[in-house]
């Protein structure tokens, strides 16, 4: 059976955006994990413009199911992954410019360099996973890396502009699925899914999880803000005139 993964990075975007003690992302992640996600994710920038270091710290001490850290393939990440030993690597593009992770990791091209990446986390008992495009060629490459799993890009088809186009996308990831599991990889999905196109891998076998976090911060801020207005009101409603 899938397991669901959540991303919690939006909600160290809140806290950073006033640079403040809350929303704590290591607090989300424990009520996430309360109400089903077996696994935890965050991804460490080079800017760490959402997630810091404290964060990363906090969260591999506290998490009580599986802590899955998205880095880039630099010397700094692979010294702190090394220190941390999460349950997973997923190496993911990274530009400073973009709000959020805009495609694939160019693997094909890169097989030796991304290869000894996946080697010294290997050594280190910490499996790898690479998150790719779903097309033949980054496939093939990933499999070269050695690393053991692939997140298939999902972006393209949720953020398809038209129904033709999103099935256009959904084909590649349906053909990209079994070819990366014959080629004995295990796959996660991931990027723009929500509570509506996830439906259309209902019925779809081989995927091993699903990496989620926007839409289901974003449901998170709506289905709670009656609560959090609710009970503000309450206490200045207690105020003397």
């Amino acid at each position: 059976m899938p397991l669901l993964a959540v991303n919690v990075d939006h909600v160290a975007t809140v806290r950073q955006a006033r640079l403040a003690a809350s929303p704590d992302p290591v607090a989300a992640a424990a009520m996430a994990e309360l109400a089903g996600a077996r696994a935890i994710i965050v991804h460490l920038r080079e800017d760490r413009r959402h997630i810091q270091d404290r964060d990363v710290r906090l969260l591999r001490q506290t998490v009580k199911t599986r802590l899955h850290l998205e880095m880039a393939a630099t010397d700094e990440m692979r010294g702190i992954a090394l220190e941390l030993r999460p349950h997973m690597v997923c190496l993911v593009p990274e530009k400073r410019q973009e709000l959020t992770t805009e495609g694939g990791l160019g693997v094909a091209g890169r097989e030796e360099e991304l290869g000894e990446f996946v080697a010294a986390l290997k050594t280190a008992g910490i499996p790898t996973s690479l998150f790719i495009d779903p097309e033949p060629a980054q496939i093939e490459a990933a499999v070269a890396t050695g690393a053991a799993y692939v997140e298939l890009h999902t972006g393209a088809y949720s953020d398809a502009a038209t129904a033709f186009a999103r099935q256009t996308e959904l084909k590649r990831l349906l053909a990209a699925i079994p070819m990366a599991r014959q080629a004995g990889l295990g796959v996660n999905l991931g990027h723009g899914l929500d509570y509506d196109n996830i439906y259309a891998f209902a019925h779809v076998s081989g995927i091993s999880e699903y990496s989620i976090g926007h839409s289901i911060i974003a449901r998170a801020i709506m289905t709670g803000i009656s609560e959090a207005v609710t009970t503000m009101a309450g206490i200045i409603a207690g105020f003397p005139d």
